[in-house]
C-alpha cells in the first residue's frame, strides 16, 4: 500500500533512533495471548506505533492464546484456511485484511465476501494484525527493504552515497532487458511490466517496493546517476507516463514493475525469520499470498474452495 512517508521523511527516521530506549521483551510464564505476542512484536520494531497508525487488530478475540504465528504479505482466504491447516492462528499481515488501506468495513457490512471472510476468522479463533508502518519505520532500518535485498542477492552490494542511500544500489553492469528477464523467472513474477529501452546499461538502481506513490518514486528515478526504478506497482497515469516521456525525450531512464506482492513478500519472509527469534519455542511460519493475477500465456490451475 502507499506508506504514510516520503523519501525527505522516511529517511530522517534513522535521526530519531535517539529518541527510542532499549525495550527487552518480558519472558512469558504461559502461553502468550494474541494480544500479548502482538505487543512484543510491535516492541520488536518501534518503541510505540506511528501516529495514525494502520497497524491494529483487523479480526478475532485478542484475548486468544497463541497456537503458532503465520506472517504473509496478506491475508488471503487461502492464506488463512492454510493457517488453520498448519496450527497458526495469529496471523501477521503486511497488507489489508479487507482490501482498502484503513480496513474500513462500513461500505462492506453486508457484502458475502466480508461476511464470509470475518465468519472464517470469527469460526477458526483466528486473530489478525496488521504491520505496515513500524515494520517499515523501524529507525534501525526498513525490515521490508531488508528482506527484499536478500531475495535480489543484492544484500552485499554497494550502496551510492546518496541521500536516503538504502534505497539505491550499485549492481553489476547489466542491460534493462537482462535484468528484467532474471528478475521474472528468480520471482516467477506473471505480471512484471517494464518501461524503456531493453538494451539500456543498467548499473545504478532504485529500489522501492510496494506502492510508493509518485513524488517518491520520481524523486528515487531522478537521483543523481539512476537508470533504473524498480517498484511493486505505480498507477498509471501517473509515475508510468513520466517514465515514458522521460524515454520519449532521451533520457536513461527505465522502470520495472514486479507487481506489489512480489515486490514485498521476501520482506515478510525476513519477518518470519526475526519473529522466530523473538518467540523462541513457538511455531512460526511464513505463508506466501501469491500473485492475484495472472498471465495468459500461463493460465492457473484450478483450486479446490
Amino acid at each position: 500500500m502507499n506508506r504514510t512517508r516520503n523519501l525527505s521523511v522516511v529517511l530522517s527516521g534513522a535521526s530519531l533512533a535517539l529518541g527510542f530506549s532499549l525495550y527487552t521483551a518480558p519472558a512469558f510464564a504461559q502461553t502468550p495471548t494474541a494480544a500479548e505476542a502482538w505487543l512484543r512484536i510491535e516492541h520488536r520494531y518501534a518503541e510505540a506505533p506511528p501516529t495514525d497508525t494502520v497497524d491494529t487488530l483487523k479480526g478475532g478475540d485478542p484475548s486468544t492464546p497463541v497456537t503458532g504465528i503465520a506472517t504473509t504479505f496478506l491475508d488471503t482466504m487461502e492464506v488463512l484456511r492454510d493457517a488453520v491447516k498448519r496450527g497458526d492462528n495469529l496471523i501477521i499481515s503486511h497488507e489489508p485484511t479487507f482490501y482498502n488501506h484503513r480496513d474500513e468495513t462500513k461500505d462492506f457490512v453486508n457484502d458475502p465476501v466480508y461476511k464470509e471472510k470475518m465468519a472464517y476468522i470469527v469460526e477458526h479463533h483466528l486473530v489478525v494484525y496488521r504491520l505496515h508502518d513500524q515494520i517499515h519505520a523501524d529507525p534501525k532500518g526498513d525490515h521490508i527493504l531488508e528482506g527484499v535485498y536478500k531475495a535480489f542477492g543484492w544484500e552485499k552490494l554497494p550502496h551510492p552515497a546518496f541521500p536516503h542511500g538504502e534505497y539505491f544500489v550499485t549492481i553489476p553492469a547489466t542491460t534493462l532487458g537482462e535484468l528484467a528477464k532474471s528478475l521474472k523467472e528468480r520471482f516467477h513474477a506473471e505480471t512484471l511490466r517494464v518501461e524503456g529501452d531493453p538494451s539500456l546499461s543498467i548499473t545504478h538502481v532504485a529500489l522501492i517496493p510496494g506502492a510508493a506513490g509518485l513524488k517518491e518514486q520520481v524523486t528515487a528515478l531522478n537521483a543523481p546517476e539512476v537508470e533504473l526504478l524498480i517498484a511493486g506497482e505505480a498507477s498509471e497515469w501517473e509515475t508510468v507516463e513520466y517514465v515514458r516521456d522521460a524515454v520519449a525525450q532521451g533520457r536513461h531512464k527505465a522502470m520495472i514493475l514486479l507487481g506489489h506482492e512480489v515486490s514485498e513478500e521476501p520482506g515478510m519472509e525476513q519477518c518470519a525469520t526475526e519473529l522466530r527469534e523473538l518467540f523462541p519455542g513457538m511455531r512460526v511460519d511464513h505463508i506466501v499470498a501469491g500473485q492475484p493475477m495472472w498471465n495468459p500465456d500461463h493460465p492457473p490451475m484450478a483450486k479446490a474452495k
